[in-house]
Parts: structure tokens; sequence; C-alpha cells
């Protein structure tokens, strides 16, 4: 879609739904604004409405096995979102697409799900056997994986046990808490490296903070961010044919 002589451009309002943490939201809204900027030039910018929520309530949730009350919590302020004018929704997380049936059946706009856009992008580079790094909730459960699995084809293979504690550590710990350290990057690396020599062909980075640690140039495979496949998805929804 190119600008009107004007300069208008229609455009649709994308919701973000963030905070879990901040860190990697502020990522989504960066993202989304350049990318804005490269296809229409000048000083367009996105149309965003977002909310953010108090990620201590959520971890607690998570921690606590508190999935349906986590849900309710997010449908509530997809609820929000949605009265304030957005025509789709991000969830800026992968994490929490856990509860994404709650959100779903709560809001009558899409929920663009991030499994889905990442799905779409490696298909697209012509793979099928990918690595998936992320919280020991997206490596180790179903919600996500067996999305992969099941509706795109994929075959995805994750990390040994203590490996995937290491990953999930540097994510809380680390990543959310916005410290960037080069001996974690070092131990993703030798994580990435080793579910290639399993087979995988490429790498997931399944949690919306890995982005922060492992850029492509660190990586032995290629590199599906989904922070990044995310934000360009809502970009592409947000200027598409209305």
């Amino acid at each position: 879609m190119s600008p009107t002589a004007n300069g208008v451009v229609a455009m649709r309002v994308i919701g973000l739904l963030g905070g879990m943490s901040w860190e990697s939201t502020a990522e989504y809204y960066r993202i989304i604004n350049q990318e804005i900027r490269r296809r229409l030039g000048r000083q367009h910018s996105a149309k965003i409405l977002m909310y953010s929520v108090e990620f201590e309530e959520i971890e607690e949730m998570q921690v606590a096995g508190q999935w349906d009350r986590a849900g309710q919590l997010l449908a509530e302020e997809a609820q929000r979102l949605e009265r304030g004018g957005a025509d789709f929704l991000l969830l800026c997380t992968n994490t929490m697409h856990k509860v994404a049936p709650a959100i779903e059946q709560a809001i009558q706009i899409p929920l663009i799900h991030i499994a889905d856009a990442t799905a779409e992008r490696i298909r697209q580079a012509n793979l099928r056997r990918v690595g998936l790094l992320g919280t020991r909730f997206t490596m180790e459960e179903d919600f996500y994986r067996g999305r992969l699995t099941e509706q795109h084809g994929l075959e995805v293979l994750i990390p040994t046990p203590g490996d995937r504690a290491v990953v999930d550590r540097v994510i809380f710990a680390e990543l959310c808490q916005g410290q960037i350290l080069e001996p974690s990057r070092q131990e993703y690396v030798r994580i990435i490296e080793a579910l290639g020599r399993e087979g995988a062909e490429g790498v997931v980075l399944g949690c919306t903070e890995i982005g922060l640690l492992i850029k492509p140039e660190h990586s032995p495979l290629p590199v599906f961010d989904t922070t990044q496949i995310h934000a360009e998805k809502g970009v592409q929804l947000a200027l598409a044919e209305v």
C-alpha cells in the first residue's frame, strides 16, 4: 500500500497486549514503527494501541499454575484494546499464548498467533525441522510445539533438560531484567549448536526477549526471531487493503 498524494494511508490500528516483559514489548513498538517508515517513508508511523500489564502478577500466576486466572486477566485487557479501537491484536509474548483461546473467546477482533506467523516464515525458508528455545512452558508444553507440529507440519526439537533449565533461567533472571551478558550468549550458542547436531535446520527464538541476546550473526543456525516476525506480521496486516 502506498501513500496517496496528500500522504494519507489507510492503516489499521494495531493492538499490542504487552508488558511480559516490557523489555520485549518496547522492541515490538520499535520494530513496527521502523518497518512502517521503511515501507512508507517520510514521517509515517504506525497506529498503535498498547496495554502493558504488571508482569509480576503474570509471573506469579505462571509459577502457581493459575493459567485460567491469567487467561481471564489478559482477556479483560484484550477487551480494553478492542473497545479502544484496535482492529487486531498482537499478544507480545510466546508463553502467554498458552491462554490464547481464552483471549480469542473474549474478543471479536482477530488475535494474530505468534506461532502461526513464525511457522509461515519457516515454511517460506523451506525448512521442516527446527530447534525451539523459550521458557520452560513454551519448550515443554504442547500449546506451542503442538501447534507448530499439528497445524504447520514442522518437526520441533528442544534442548536437553539441563539446557532447558539454562535457557529458562537466563530469560527470567537476566533478559527480563534488561541484562545482556556475554557468558549467557555463549551458553545459548552452545545449546543451538547441540540442536544443530540433532538435526535442526534453524532455531526458533520462542521467547520475545531472546532476540535481545541472540542475533543472526551469533547463531550457527538460521534464526527465527519471533518478536521480529510477529511485529512484521502486524505491519503487513495494518497495511493490507481494507
